[in-house]
This record gives structure tokens, C-alpha cells and sequence, in this order.
């Protein structure tokens, strides 16, 4: 038996067990037929920001944010980019604060925006404040890389 892994599709929310000899770039969701992997973050509440951590088995990187922030709302298009140089490593999600006020406070958010690396359903590093592209994608890489 080969082995595979758990991803959950960002269309429909369905998890999708994708065999590790394929490359995942071309891999589509089972139930909705939409691409898994689609070189953009998903935005999700309270609910599907739950069940990414609990049934991916690759990395995911949360944008928590909001509406009303400048650093945000800056920082957004950087975000966009660093999707399309991370997937398929790793889902990207992004949080509204403000939507999802209870994940907020169980993650002990204090500021945004703030990158939280999980890994396992488990917070592996953290950051706060706006930073571009390169820099995202290095401190994901650097935080992937710790044990």
C-alpha cells in the first residue's frame, strides 16, 4: 500500500486522501472536482479553520486579520503571493478576527496581522506584523525546518 496523505479541499471542505507519489499541484477534490491546491489562501471561519487542523496533513499557515486594518489589508497581496510559492507544502489559510472572535481568543491573539505555523493541529511559530512576500515565505520555511 502506497502512501498518502490528508488535505481538505477549500471549495467544499471535503478531506481528500492524495497518494504522496503524485504531485499534489495537479490534484482535484473527489466530491467537487475544484482543484485542492489552487496557489491562493482559502478563507475560512471558525468552523473550517477547525477541521483544516484537524484533518490536514500538511502544514498550515493562518493569516489572522481584519477588515478595518491598515497592516492587513497591506500585506494581503503578500500573502496572495507567498500562496502561490508554498503550495503544495503547505495550506494557507486566512482568519477574520472579527468573524471568528472565539478562535481568536483560544489562539491568544493579541495583534494582527499574525502568521501562526501549524503543524499536527499544533502552533509550531508565530509573528506579528505586516511583512512582504520573501519574508513570509522564509519564516515558513524557516519555522518548517525546526523540529
Amino acid at each position: 500500500m502506497s502512501a498518502s496523505h490528508q488535505v481538505v479541499c477549500g471549495h467544499c471542505g471535503r478531506i481528500n486522501r492524495l497518494p504522496a507519489e503524485r504531485t499534489a499541484t495537479k490534484a482535484r477534490c473527489g466530491s467537487c472536482h475544484q482543484p485542492i491546491f489552487s496557489g491562493h489562501p482559502i478563507e475560512v471561519d471558525e468552523q473550517a479553520f477547525d477541521r483544516h487542523l484537524a484533518h490536514n496533513d500538511v502544514p498550515v499557515l493562518v493569516d489572522v486579520w481584519a477588515p478595518w486594518c491598515g497592516p492587513c489589508r497591506s500585506m494581503a497581496p503578500m500573502f496572495e503571493r507567498a500562496a502561490q510559492q508554498l503550495e503544495p507544502a503547505v495550506r494557507l489559510l486566512k482568519l477574520n478576527s472579527d468573524e471568528a472572535p472565539a478562535v481568536s481568543s483560544r489562539l491568544g491573539i493579541s495583534g494582527i496581522p499574525t502568521l501562526l505555523l501549524m503543524r499536527n493541529g499544533r502552533e509550531i511559530a508565530r509573528t506579528s506584523g505586516a511583512m512582504d512576500t520573501r519574508n513570509i515565505v522564509a519564516w515558513t520555511m524557516a519555522g518548517l525546518a525546526r523540529p
